[in-house]
């Protein structure tokens, strides 16, 4: 099966260092966060965190069905890119494939 350019962005970003997951793991990272990735199947909990770590970070905010699959960690509800050209290029793919969605810009 062929993988989508959205799995294929992400997979660079795992072997780059450049994607955080998990909300705890993200909400300890200083800067240098250039796009929010989450799970719309998250706890109302975790939908509020997550909404901190958008405003915090001023980054957008997407939503990708099966997050878990596409970043290849189980549970996982939250995923941040820090790399802008590979945030700017998985923006890019939002509505076409795996990232269903834009929940907001930058603010």
């Amino acid at each position: 099966m062929q993988r989508s350019k959205t799995e294929t962005y992400l997979g660079f970003c795992l072997r780059a260092g450049k994607l955080t997951l998990g909300v705890n793991a993200i909400a300890c990272v200083k800067k240098d966060v250039y796009l929010l990735i989450a799970d719309p199947s998250a706890s109302e909990n975790t939908k509020k965190e997550i909404e901190k770590l958008k405003r915090r970070f001023s980054c957008p905010l997407a939503a990708a069905e099966n997050l878990e699959t596409l970043v290849q960690k189980p549970h996982c509800k939250l995923a941040a890119v820090r790399d802008k050209s590979l945030a700017e290029a998985i923006l890019g793919e939002a509505g076409k494939g795996q990232i269903t969605e834009l929940i907001g810009g930058s603010d």
